[in-house]
């Protein structure tokens, strides 16, 4: 099978990237002739919340990895789809996450079908996004449209794309994130980070957006202090600020929170993540709105209990009073659950049960879904 990645990949940073390429990797194994097709510019610098789009490693020798794709240039958009309807890939693999990337990948998805044997398959994190515009519906309906199958990784998710089209999808949860290595004893983590071993600590992990509830979090935080439940204990926020960091520090200073909240605000490489996942006792996610989460995975990956919010699809992922607690989207609700996972034995069984629970996450299922939801397409145009 021939195969045509289309999506963030080296020298682009974060989670789209390393999903992308390992993907690739996994469809290589499979005997697939694989490439990608990445970004010359992702987002203009305008638009782009963060100090920094891309790394600066070398990279991976063992893929195909061509830098082509202009988000904003029509005129890139016409000759990379020409380029691929000439190439005739099996399909094209999209990863889908918002809808600025829809009058891109729309048009390449497009041109790329004309051949006749060419399928576009899309790995859809996000229908609606997390932050609402004007453009959201047009822009969805233009690149959904061009599309052959989807694989999904939430029923929400699910819900939104069958109010838009009706074309073949298979779900596949998130797999787990094993290019973040594995756990590292917890006193080496305490001291890779600069932390006291004697302390115990909470982790909030990820770039930090309005609507993932740090607010919730911290307003949670003072409830517990203020109650005397945090003695020995700190919180880490762990994650590059996409939003304004001034209300939060505000929230943190007013609460009396300096001192009990460290703060880690720069995007975390991928080298270093397993010392926070092998520091923390937990993970919170107090979101207000999701889908799904790549933070689950990695804390599946370390073996990490979580505390999520009852939102979008992560109750789905995290099973309440297995792997953790599943919480109201409220600092009260947080709060209770912080208390309720320090509670005699608690963190030890859910360790134990993230062991068994993680065997669901596979990138090799996730690529089963993703031939599936070819064939079904293939079989949808005769």
């Amino acid at each position: 099978m021939k195969i045509t990645i289309l999506g963030p990949a080296h020298p682009y940073r974060g989670g789209l990237a390393s999903i992308m390429e390992i993907m690739a990797r996994t469809f290589q194994r499979r005997g697939a002739e694989v490439d990608i097709r990445t970004f010359t510019l992702q987002y203009p610098a305008l638009l782009f919340p963060g100090k920094s789009q891309t790394l600066t490693t070398s990279a991976p020798a063992d893929l195909r990895i061509c830098r082509c794709v202009n988000t904003v240039n029509p005129f890139n958009w016409l000759r990379i789809g020409r380029l691929i309807r000439r190439e005739r890939p099996d399909f094209v693999l999209m990863k889908y996450w918002t809808p600025f990337m829809a009058p891109c990948f729309g048009t390449i998805a497009r041109l790329a079908r004309r051949n006749g044997h060419t399928k576009v398959i899309c790995q859809i994190d996000n229908v609606e996004p997390h932050e609402h515009h004007f453009i959201d519906r047009p822009f969805n309906l233009y690149f959904l449209r061009a599309v052959d199958g989807f694989v999904y990784m939430s029923e929400q998710v699910h819900r939104e794309l069958e109010a838009y089209i009706d074309a073949p999808a298979l779900f596949s949860p998130h797999p787990l994130f094993e290019n973040f290595g594995e756990r590292v004893d917890r006193s080496e983590a305490c001291v890779r980070l600069g932390l006291d071993p004697a302390c115990r600590y909470v982790l909030f992990f990820g770039l930090v957006r309005d609507y993932k509830g740090l607010d919730l979090l911290l307003d949670a935080w003072a409830q517990l202090k203020r109650a005397g439940r945090t003695q020995g204990r700190r919180l880490i926020v762990a994650g590059e600020f996409y939003t304004s960091k001034e209300p939060y520090l505000r929230q943190i200073a007013a609460n009396g929170l300096v001192d009990e909240v460290i703060l880690h605000d720069y995007f975390i490489p991928d080298e270093r993540v397993k010392y926070y996942f092998s520091a923390a006792d937990f993970v919170v996610q107090p979101y207000k709105t999701a889908t799904q989460s790549g933070v689950t995975q990695i804390a599946y990956q370390f073996c990490v209990p979580m505390v999520v919010t009852r939102v979008g699809g992560l109750a789905e992922i995290v099973p309440d009073g297995r792997v953790g607690y599943v919480c109201e989207p409220t600092a009260e609700g947080v709060a209770d659950a912080v208390v309720r996972m320090y509670a005699d034995g608690v963190l030890e069984r859910f360790r134990e049960n993230c062991v068994e629970e993680r065997r669901r996450f596979s990138w090799e299922e996730m690529c089963t879904r993703i031939e599936e939801v070819y064939r079904l397409a293939a079989e949808r145009s005769r």
